[in-house]
């Protein structure tokens, strides 16, 4: 969410630019606002049509639910829409997903004296889980939620952190927790701001002071020298999540709005931290070494912030480098990175400044940065110094939020905040491309490496005026052979759709509630909804915390979603961490419950004669209930199917061809076991 800390609707603009030499240009690169058709809502005999029937083979390129990627070119009715307003009794609409547990806000993290419904002083943010899949860590404008998860059936909050100072995005690693500082935080978590921007008494304690104008350079005023003032990292041991202790504070020039932990498989006793930061650049007389002059060659803007985590010293945290990952690499001016305006695609006159939000993917030792005005694909070999491959803009876009990739590092998802994620922006009246995601396909190798624009998908479903509605943060969901991200939309709820077509995009769950109000505009919905050990974590801005779980569907088998409760991390911290914007790599192990997975896939898209499945999965279940005596022959007989699978597979083509293979490797391999 990108807003100040008076939580007024705004904007950031942080250099809203275009590349010198852009990758990408979309369909919308020339055309006004006015040109983008705006789908109006299907006619009886086209809600038929949508509903009839097609082969699979026959509907290829074609959406599932719309998801402005595909479907048809009509707005459909939804379940979704007109639904009762209300806080905590609002009426609601799931599909192929459940609600199983709801957690009110806790006491002290709300105001019950609250006047404005668009605060976001108590508001909930983002998400991390760890210590051995016990805890969910909540960031809120005022501090930090710890829950245990344990069950996550009978979730329950165990401690809270009063610590204000923005929106608090958090990361785990081990033992250790990380949360972001930008807004007025001192770095003894007191409530009592520091002195307001420009000078003047400090505010009455638990006050926030007025903020400054925007100034050149993008981000929040400047504010006087302040020994207590705190921007940067807090990092906190949560050893006891019961009695966490705050054991540093790393300050940065400009704050961290946001931040993700980067790894170098060369370097196991220290962890990087990658800091995007929204303020202006602080003075040099808080901080020595802070450089507000966009000019200067050492500037404190441009790029990102890189803090060395020493892992059995965290109290000696530093910054050890400013990357200024927007720098042309042949001319070496820092401000070469340019965006295109929203709808008209003209070039912005504001160089990209900042990212709003970067994803590491060490496994695949690449970064996606959602930077303002242009996205990045970047190469991490040196954590240090991050090398840019390749940068895209997008007349689609306001403002580049976050990154996501799939799990083969073939592609990336960006997200696009329009609206700074307080405004209703899912209404019947916007262009349906625009507050949604754009796929781009990762196509080269090494230094090469290019993003290839794929499609668009937006919830389908119309939203009120009294919703406040954008894209915002979401997680793969670890279906092995498919491409599948849990997303959420503010009050526009939670959202699953499939991208493994990045042409072809579709919804296949969804969970919705009515606005909070029917009248007002009150900020609420979902910050962030992520898949951690088989359930969807949703954090809600206003009313708490919600756990759900997928259920079969014809889009999405029981055999896929079990095979996704048995895929494992690696690549960033302890298997059981999940730092979404540190990006794990999912791993599958030789189970039967895997090779049916790619079964469903296969028989979904028509790919195989069923008997031929049938066939595979009675030999399955045969081997599993053999016994010892007849368990050899029973292998033997399932090892014969899988192989003429693999004879099968050299006949097929592109996805069908690699599903095939998976499947019979997972059959060897799960045979070859004792």
């Amino acid at each position: 969410m990108e807003m100040n800390s008076r939580n007024q609707v705004r904007l950031i603009i942080i250099g809203i630019g275009v590349a010198l030499s852009l990758a990408v240009t979309t369909t919308f690169a020339q055309n006004s606002p006015g040109q983008i058709p705006i789908p109006q809502p299907c006619t009886p005999e086209q809600i038929a049509a949508a509903k009839a029937p097609v082969d699979p083979q026959a509907a290829a390129g074609r959406g599932g639910r719309g998801g402005r990627g595909g479907g048809p070119t009509c707005h459909m009715p939804d379940p979704r829409e007109g639904l009762k307003p209300g806080k905590y009794d609002a009426g609601e609409a799931a599909l192929n997903m459940k609600l199983v547990t709801t957690l009110k806000q806790p006491d002290g993290m709300f105001d019950p004296a609250a006047t404005s419904g668009r605060s976001l002083d108590y508001a909930n943010s983002d998400l991390a889980f760890g210590l051995n899949g016990r805890l969910a860590l909540q960031g809120n404008f005022h501090g930090l939620i710890f829950y245990n998860i344990e069950d996550p059936t009978k979730a329950s909050l165990q401690s809270i952190v009063a610590c204000p100072g923005g929106q608090g995005d958090t990361s785990i690693w081990g033992n250790l927790a990380f949360m972001s500082v930008e807004s007025y935080g001192r770095i003894d978590c007191g409530a009592g701001g520091p002195p307001p921007r420009g000078g003047g008494a400090a505010p009455a304690a638990g006050a926030a002071p007025a903020p400054a104008p925007p100034a050149p350079g993008g981000g929040r005023g400047a504010a006087p020298a302040d020994p207590n003032r705190m921007f940067g990292v807090r990092i906190f041991d949560i050893s006891d999540p019961r009695k966490p202790r705050q054991v540093a504070a790393v300050q940065t020039c400009r704050g961290s709005h946001t931040h993700s932990i980067v790894t170098d498989i060369n370097d196991k006793e220290n962890i990087y931290i990658y800091v995007s930061g929204s303020s202006q650049v602080r003075s040099g007389d808080e901080k020595a070494g802070c450089v507000a002059d966009p000019n200067a060659p050492n500037t404190s803007t441009y790029g990102i912030d890189v803090i060395k985590v020493p892992l059995k010293n965290p109290e000696q945290a530093a910054v050890v480098s400013h990357a200024y990952i927007f720098a042309d690499a042949n001319t070496g001016e820092l401000a070469s990175l340019h965006g295109r305006r929203q709808g008209t695609g003209e070039p912005s006159p504001n160089p990209t400044a900042g990212c709003h939000d970067v994803t590491s993917y060490p496994w695949a030792k690449l970064l996606g940065g959602a930077c303002s005005g242009n996205g990045l694909l970047l190469d991490t070999s040196n954590v240090t110094k991050p090398k840019r491959l390749d940068d895209v803009a997008d007349a689609a876009f306001a403002f580049w939020h976050s990154a996501t990739f799939n799990n083969d590092g073939t592609k990336l998802l960006f997200s696009d905040e329009w609206g700074g994620g307080t405004s209703p922006m899912c209404q019947s009246i916007h262009p349906p491309m625009w507050g949604g995601n754009a796929v781009f396909d990762i196509q080269g190798t090494g230094d090469n490496r290019r993003m290839k624009f794929g499609g668009y998908f937006k919830l389908p479903a119309w939203q009120t005026a009294t919703e406040n509605c954008v894209a915002h943060n979401g997680s793969l969901v670890p279906v092995p052979g498919r491409d599948i991200m849990a997303q959420a939309f503010y009050q526009g709820g939670a959202t699953v759709f499939d991208f493994t077509n990045s042409a072809n995009i579709k919804e296949i769950a969804y969970f919705d509630r009515g606005p909070i109000d029917e009248k007002n505009l009150i900020i609420g919905g979902y910050w962030s909804v992520y898949y951690y050990n088989g359930f969807l974590y949703g954090s809600e801005i206003a009313r708490g915390l919600d756990i759900f779980q997928l259920t079969p569907s014809e889009f999405l088998s029981q055999n896929e979603i079990d095979a996704a409760k048995l895929a494992t991390r690696e690549g960033c911290g302890a298997s059981n961490d999940l730092n979404v914007q540190c990006q794990p790599h999912y791993i599958w192990p030789a189970h039967f419950t895997v090779a049916r997975a790619y079964l469903d896939q296969l028989a979904r898209d028509k790919a195989v004669p069923q008997e031929k499945i049938d066939a595979l999965n009675a030999a399955m279940k045969d081997v599993e209930s053999a016994s010892a005596a007849g368990r050899g022959a029973a292998v033997n007989k399932l090892n014969g199917l899988a192989a003429e699978l693999v004879k099968d597979a050299a006949s097929a083509t592109g996805l069908n061809a690699s599903r095939m293979k998976a499947a019979a490797s997972t059959i060897q391999k799960r045979n070859a076991q004792k």
